[in-house]
């Protein structure tokens, strides 16, 4: 275990920003393996190829990350087959807007599976394996609905106020054991396909940096882990220079 090297898993690895933190680690020099439902694995195939253009080493999985017996079997496979797990990042979002006389009960239910139950069974995963070693960054991306909910976002602010429950209480459980858990904050638009959907202006914003840039943030989330523990940050905010807060 000791001579391969340590490995880097992106739990929800997207178009966006978990591929932009992937190609990150990957250029720190870490095998990267990322995941994606099954039924977008092609298109998360082109990126671990990507990757492997680039001189890095990736591995796509195609992972619903709800599943727990699914979730259990990953780590034992990256574990057994690509390394020792180093750094987890969680980056799974289900952002919808739904009012609260039309959230329905299915509405709300799968968007907390998706953005806090995901969550906590990577966060456990990640624990299971690292602790033993001693070591080890756990990672949650959050959102500007994890410290404020908005009309039309109940499901979302409740689901990212329990993912940032689960983050703190694992940081104060793990990280006497020498794991680093961190909480990142995105609280601004990220640039991507959606984005550029809903603000006609949106070029000119990412022109002027108005736009939080996928690799900028992913850069911050290599500098957390990279942190010295005599100096760890638990929660982090990101947003763009002009963004009101």
């Amino acid at each position: 275990m000791s001579e391969r090297k340590p490995v880097c898993l992106v739990v929800g690895a997207g178009d966006g920003l978990g591929s932009a933190i992937a190609r990150a680690f990957a250029a720190e020099g870490y095998p990267v393996c990322m995941t994606r439902r099954a039924r977008n694995l092609e298109a998360l195939e082109k990126v671990a190829e990507d990757i492997r253009a680039a001189g890095g080493a990736a591995h796509a999985y195609g992972v619903d990350a709800r599943d727990e017996n699914a979730m259990v079997a990953l780590f034992d496979t990256i574990e057994r087959d690509v390394g020792p797990l180093e750094v987890v990042v969680f980056n799974i979002g289900a952002n919808v807007r739904f009012g609260i006389r039309e959230t329905t009960a299915r509405v709300f239910t799968k968007v907390w599976e998706m953005a806090c139950f995901a969550g906590f069974l990577a966060g456990r995963e990640a624990a299971r394996v690292m602790v033993p070693r001693g070591r080890g960054t756990v990672l949650f991306t959050g959102a500007t609905a994890s410290v404020r909910g908005r009309e039309g976002f109940s499901a979302f602010a409740a689901a990212k106020h329990g993912l940032r429950a689960v983050a703190q209480s694992m940081a104060r459980e793990l990280g006497p054991l020498g794991v680093h858990v961190g909480h990142v904050v995105i609280d601004g638009g990220i640039d991507g396909v959606f984005i550029r959907g809903v603000r006609e202006n949106a070029e000119a914003l990412l022109a002027n940096d108005e736009i939080l840039r996928p690799k900028d943030i992913a850069q911050a989330f290599v500098a957390v882990h990279r942190q010295a523990r005599s100096a760890w940050t638990h929660e982090l905010d990101l947003r763009p220079w002009r963004e009101t807060w």
